[in-house]
């Protein structure tokens, strides 16, 4: 099926072209990245970067109350040349690709006892995937994970989430000159489950970096992927979808860092929300700095309410410090279903429950497809359609 897009509200964001001034990393949040925890306030709802987070949900990971009582299972099934190690913080990979951005990663960075380094070698073609699986067994708990991927090596990720927690963590990719990695994150946690998380990619000279993020249980889930380039060349797609449910909460915000010259990113993330409360925010932030002359940049985010009682904050932010650049631009929308899809298809004799699940699965399949790996797509479609029926039930 062809694409649908949401009828309803569309907005172009906030574009700024000018000078450079002084300010943080990311001129949206109100500290500089640090792997200090002390270096940033503890948050109390105001500030621009967590005024839409329900910060009494996230069980004192904001306020550094909440203690390592949990434990995660963490298993990798990898390729044999794969190499799988278990490090601590003094390990140099350890936060190379980029210093945390807020105080609950910083907390984190700092809580966290050992780190998962994944390495795949220079000049590897990887036939199969690495699969990362992360499965919480209760109570509170900090993780950290890097993924290498040497000079041109390519390599597909596959980071699964499930079960319950409250886990604050940091994920790197370390994108080596000349590297294509791709990764699959799918946060399928159950309904209690909090989950909050940077992912930080350093992208090198000429190399590709794609990240498919997959977010459908928890309770509140708040996830920041990053870019940043290492070196010219370097090119970014960051893709997402979301399934937004009764009550839950689900935040994406991106920062894509063009600092370096000729680096190109592109950002596509869709969602669909049903049932009172269900809460979807997505903040894309992209910042041209003035020597990122020759850069080329997208982003773009569409959400499909299903149901009254949803609601979406959609936020695209555009920074622009010089004119030197290919191309910019972005876009937000956000609608219900359009009543002559709905008519449409039912008037050729399909029931309004199979209908309304074609075009859901219209709106993702796009995104879906990225992916690559066949069983994960099967997988992911079949739990929108259970999310689906569940709403029809």
């Amino acid at each position: 099926m062809a694409e649908n897009t949401p009828a309803g509200s569309t907005t172009d964001g906030a574009i700024t072209v000018g000078q450079p001034v002084e300010q943080p990393a990311d001129a949206r949040v109100s500290a500089a990245p640090s792997y200090d925890v002390a270096d940033f306030p503890v948050p109390n709802g105001r500030e621009e970067e967590w005024r839409f987070t329900p910060l009494e949900r996230l069980r004192g990971l904001h306020d550094g109350t909440a203690e390592a009582t949990g434990s995660l299972r963490v298993e990798v099934t990898a390729p044999e040349a794969v190499t799988v190690q278990t490090v601590d913080r003094t390990d140099p990979r350890v936060g190379k690709a980029g210093k945390p951005v807020d105080r609950v990663v910083a907390q984190a960075f700092s809580a966290f006892e050992k780190a998962s380094v994944i390495s795949v070698p220079k000049d590897t073609v990887l036939t199969e995937p690495v699969r990362i699986s992360v499965h919480g067994e209760g109570g509170v708990a900090y993780g950290h994970q890097v993924v290498e991927v040497g000079a041109f090596a390519e390599a597909v990720v596959v980071l699964d989430h499930t079960g319950d927690t409250t886990l604050a963590a940091n994920v790197e990719f370390l994108v080596g000159d000349g590297a294509k990695l791709t990764v699959v994150s799918v946060q399928d946690w159950a309904d209690t489950a909090v989950h909050v998380a940077q992912h930080t990619a350093l992208v090198g000279r000429d190399a590709s970096f794609k990240s498919v993020v997959v977010t459908f249980g928890g309770d509140v889930v708040r996830l920041h992927p990053r870019v940043v380039y290492g070196a010219t060349g370097g090119e970014a797609d960051l893709f997402g979808l979301y399934f937004t449910d009764r009550g839950q909460h689900q935040e994406h915000r991106l920062f894509i860092d063009h600092d370096t010259p000729h680096c190109r990113s592109n950002v596509a993330y869709k969602g669909a929300l049903q049932g009172q409360d269900a809460h979807a925010v997505w903040i894309g932030d992209v910042l041209i700095r003035a020597a990122a002359e020759g850069t080329d940049t997208y982003e773009l985010n569409r959400n499909l309410v299903l149901t009254d009682g949803a609601r979406v904050d959609s936020v695209p932010n555009l920074e622009i410090e010089t004119g030197e650049i290919v191309g910019a631009g972005h876009a937000s929308a956000t609608g219900r279903f359009e009543d002559e899809q709905l008519f449409y298809l039912m008037s050729r004799g399909i029931r309004a429950e199979d209908a309304r699940r074609l075009v859901v699965r219209g709106f993702f399949g796009e995104l879906v497809q990225q992916i690559g790996l066949p069983d994960l797509e099967e997988r992911l479609m079949a739990k929108i359609d259970t999310e689906l029926e569940a709403a029809v039930g």
